[in-house]
């Protein structure tokens, strides 16, 4: 699982650092500017914001990335005590919140239970069925002990339906968030890619909505 922390202030920023890469790979952010620096060069199993940052601050950051279809679980922590702030962090997709001053284990614990509620493991594997496996890490997909290497695209691709599962993607949503604005691909090469993951983990598993996008189950 890999995790992406941000949080401004600097002695409890090193104490969670320090504890959670024993068990976990954990890239920090002081605010949401290296939050979206970060975003740019790779993905994330969990976000794990503060709400009280410098400039934009944890929950402002969320809704934000929940507008661009950035649907990662995400974890807020805060000093606050007031329910609203609770109240609102799930509205904006957070799942789940925590309250300083907490216990390192707790944290842990809530950790342990967003890799087991978004099927994830330690080494960024997905499990897709019961026999096919996916890594994001590597971009290969393992089915009953044959492994396929998947194209950069591939891979991408099928992050973005695992992580908007049961929700139907239109072709522009789709094309928008794995391809650059001065790249976009024809109808034939989305297509293409499609079919290509279709092959390896099921055609039953993407299903097509005519005239509109897809459905990943």
């Amino acid at each position: 699982m890999k995790i992406l922390l941000m949080e401004d202030d600097a002695v409890l920023s090193d104490i969670l650092l320090d504890y959670l890469r024993e068990s976990w790979s954990v890239d920090y952010a002081f605010n949401s500017e290296e939050v979206y620096k970060k975003l740019d060069s790779d993905r994330y199993d969990l976000f794990i914001f503060d709400i009280n940052v410098t400039g934009k601050n944890g929950l402002e950051l969320l809704e934000e990335l929940r507008e661009f279809n950035n649907t990662t679980p995400t974890i807020i922590i805060t000093a606050y005590t007031d329910t609203s702030y609770l109240k609102k962090a799930f509205e904006l997709g957070a799942h789940d919140y925590i309250k300083k001053p907490f216990e390192l284990e707790e944290l842990d614990v809530r950790i342990q239970n967003t890799k087991k509620l978004f099927n994830i493991d330690n080494e960024n594997k997905i499990s897709i069925t019961k026999d096919i496996l996916f890594s994001i890490q590597t971009k290969t997909i393992t089915k009953k002990s044959k492994e396929y290497v998947l194209s950069q695209k591939d891979s991408d691709i099928l992050t973005y339906f695992i992580n908007n599962n049961k929700r139907v993607i239109t072709n522009e949503e789709l094309t928008q968030n794995i391809w650059d604005f001065d790249n976009m691909p024809s109808d034939a090469t989305v297509r293409s890619h499609i079919r290509t993951l279709r092959d390896i983990i099921g055609k039953d598993k993407i299903q097509t909505i005519r005239g509109i996008g897809y459905r990943y189950e």
